[in-house]
């Protein structure tokens, strides 16, 4: 009896500490483990929907509660969960092929039981099922969905197993994790290598996929041409240009060949079958038109090539029009790296993640995803750089892999003839007179580049033929679909569209005199957030017809921070670089939520007496007076709504010393007065409700993620804490402004 309540006790006590039993024979034993997690997961499901554990936005709650379902063998019940959570993703069944490995194992399982049947036949009666019953445009996503990373989640399997040694209890967020990991090694440990073998077999039926090795300007570039068995005359090929070598290349050829294109990929130097060295960015203006060249005097080309693809695949298409190709009719960038411009530095500051990148694409020749996702490794690299004070110079060697990479785009701080070679610059700009459609998001980290594209070619060529469609869409939303939610919160209905579908209406409508895509009714083609609206203007500054100016003051002293002061003053700030241990510190909105705001000064509005539409990109000027001769200037632009809760609107970051000309250094003189151009900010458009109020975030770039700029004067990537002295004072005068577009009805 005393046992009995003992045990009891023990229970009351694991309960209370949102612990389960889980015994430590089932880290070194597969057997146990295999009886044990079913019923692990079953304690941890109604954790899960308990108000303590419960994730805010439903589609994780759903995507954790399907695997779990899933690790506990309640297969019915979780493809109940899993419907759900792809409704929840996207509408109009567009991410009906997500998680499509973790369905087919548990369909297999239930037909297994069912029938009593070995898991092969059954794993190949439901892939063959799922496979028919599939929307054909989904068929293309089926090997990325597919090509799970048996060895990667065995790792991550082990190293969740190795923290439960001599432990006879989890807590529910290493529970959690231990079953997720479990079921992704289980998954694809069991179905991977027979369906990826399915699928070779369904796509021969469907597809004629070829691959080639063509010599392009004395140099080794792998080809894959994926055409439709059944089209068998030459169709409009096309194009996509991708240094991200790998299952990713069937994708983009079967998309084209579905949607009744011919679908070519060409892989960057270096990658694939290439011996050649793989130097990114550099060599696609030369490769591209050779390759063009060729494509458009092939048999199954009709002379007509268009060109897709996002980030670098979008940079690779303007890289292509620095001497158009008489065969290249059209090209349609997504989320288009502004190489120079907003990637390796944004604004003249480079990033640490360009490191990181760098290694992604050069360490073999496919993509390293391993090394590449593993973020604990590289946060580690950017806190060891960070805390150690070296040189920015020195990230590459602290990593344990020098690279001539990184040292060579560090010696080009300012936008020089580096840079401008690999892309139009100024006038080659008016001699692109083909079709463009460019596509990006107000949450896709190459936004500025992608609009920097599309300003240059309408600076330059007062014809261009050249549209935009951006919505609130993210790096991957804006080359794919909208997504029905981006940062924790649900975009519009009216914006949760095909990508896919846009760009290859618009292929229809140029390559093959179909009809011109519906949305695009203007130049700016533009979705307003929270009112399930579209809206299109001529031009980018017609987003907006009117502005306020935020003015750097504290609200307690006007009766509008949109009112110009009426006496000068200031507000210092204070950063020393020699702390790097340096505390966060937060600002606090409400009791729901609080904004980080490290190294920054914050300045609130008044609460807004009406809805207010902000359309458009900041634009302003900070008057500063600093001690050195160079900083780095953040800005954050937020809205506080009636809630309390926070949601960022725009950011801004550029070296001080290249704001007003991003290729030529021009220093600050201490103690003077000097203006700091506001440009190149991110674009929003979004129905801010009555009752909101503004928040504001100035200060200083310091961080593990950019280069420290210490003031010195001298290359910032040379320059290292020794070179910190003083803190850095920086007065921000009250007449500095931060302008606010504006759309009025």
């Amino acid at each position: 009896m005393k046992f009995k309540i003992l045990l009891a006790l023990i229970w009351v006590n694991l309960l209370q500490a949102q612990k389960f039993y889980f015994p430590k024979t089932a880290v070194n034993d597969s057997v146990i483990l295999e009886k044990q997690i079913p019923g692990l997961a079953q304690q941890v499901i109604p954790h899960l929907q308990s108000v303590k554990y419960k994730p805010e936005n439903t589609v994780d709650l759903m995507d954790n509660l399907f695997r779990l379902q899933i690790v506990a063998q309640d297969y019915k019940n979780s493809l109940t969960s899993l419907t759900e959570n792809r409704k929840l993703f996207a509408d109009n069944n567009m991410g009906d092929y997500r998680y499509i490995g973790f369905e087919l194992y548990a369909l297999a399982k239930m037909e297994q039981e069912e029938n009593n049947t070995s898991f092969s036949n059954a794993l190949q009666k439901v892939f063959n099922q799922k496979y028919e019953s599939l929307p054909e445009k989904l068929i293309p996503r089926l090997e990325l969905a597919l090509n799970g990373d048996v060895n990667a989640s065995r790792k991550l399997l082990k190293n969740f197993l190795d923290k439960q040694k001599d432990k006879d209890s989890i807590d529910y967020k290493t529970a959690l994790a231990l079953c997720k990991n479990y079921l992704n090694y289980k998954t694809y440990s069991s179905i991977k290598p027979q369906v990826m073998q399915l699928l070779v077999s369904k796509d021969k039926e469907r597809f004629i996929i070829e691959t080639k090795d063509l010599k392009i300007n004395g140099n080794t570039l792998s080809v894959t041409i994926v055409r439709r068995k059944e089209n068998t005359s030459p169709l409009p090929v096309i194009l996509t240009n991708n240094i991200y070598a790998g299952p990713i290349d069937g994708f983009f050829g079967k998309r084209a060949a579905t949607y009744n294109y011919v679908g070519v990929v060409v892989n960057t130097r270096g990658k694939r079958n290439s011996n050649d060295v793989n130097n990114p960015f550099e060599h696609e203006s030369q490769d591209i038109y050779e390759v063009i060249d060729w494509v458009s005097k092939q048999p199954w080309c009709n002379g007509k090539v268009g060109m897709i693809g996002g980030s670098y695949l979008g940079f690779s298409q303007w890289a292509a029009v620095k001497k158009v190709h008489p065969a290249l009719k059209t090209i349609v960038p997504q989320v288009a790296v502004g190489i120079g411009i907003d990637y390796p530095a944004q604004n003249n500051i480079f990033m640490s993640y360009m490191l990181q990148w760098i290694q992604y694409v050069t360490n073999n020749k496919f993509t390293d995803e391993a090394d590449f996702t593993n973020a604990v490794k590289w946060d580690s690299i950017f806190t060891k750089w960070y805390k150690s004070g070296k040189s920015f110079r020195s990230l590459d060697k602290i990593s344990g892999k020098p690279s001539k990479i990184f040292q060579r785009w560090l010696d080009h701080p300012g936008y020089d003839e580096y840079w401008q070679k690999m892309i139009p610059y100024k006038e080659d700009f008016s001699k692109i007179n083909i079709p463009v459609l460019t596509t990006t998001g107000y949450y896709d980290d190459d936004q500025i580049g992608a609009l920097y594209y599309f300003k240059q070619h309408h600076q330059y060529n007062k014809n261009a033929d050249h549209y935009l469609v951006i919505g609130p869409y993210n790096h991957g939303g804006a080359q794919s679909f909208g997504f029905t939610y981006v940062n924790g919160s649900p975009i519009d209905p009216v914006a949760r569209i095909s990508i896919d579908d846009l760009a290859f209406s618009w292929f229809d409508y140029i390559l093959k005199g179909g009809k011109k895509p519906e949305l695009l009714k203007d130049r700016i083609n533009f979705q307003v957030m929270n009112t399930n609206t579209w809206k299109h203007v001529a031009d980018l500054d017609k987003m907006h017809n009117s502005s306020l100016k935020f003015y750097l003051q504290d609200k307690k002293n006007t009766s509008s921070v949109f009112n110009k002061p009426e006496t000068r003053n200031f507000t210092t700030q204070i950063i020393d670089f020699k702390n790097r241990d340096q505390k966060d510190i937060y600002y606090k909105v409400s009791k729901k939520d609080s904004i980080k705001m490290t190294n920054s000064v914050a300045f609130e509005s008044e609460i807004l007496d009406k809805d207010m539409i902000m359309s458009g990109n900041l634009s302003g000027v900070f008057n500063v007076s600093i001690n050195k001769k160079d900083f780095d200037t953040d800005t954050y632009l937020y809205q506080i709504s009636p809630d309390g809760k926070s949601y960022l609107l725009s950011t801004h970051i550029v070296r001080a010393s290249y704001a007003k000309n991003n290729q030529k250094r021009q220093l600050l003189e201490p103690g003077k007065t000097e203006q700091i151009p506001i440009n190149n900010s991110y674009v929003m458009s979004k129905k801010i409700e009555k009752g909101s109020k503004l928040l504001l975030l100035v200060g200083v770039n310091k961080n593990p993620n950019w280069q420290i700029n210490y003031g010195s004067g001298k290359d910032v990537s040379e320059e290292t804490i020794k070179d910190s002295g003083e803190p850095l004072e920086i007065k921000w005068y009250n007449d500095s402004y931060v302008e606010v577009p504006v759309y009025k009805d």
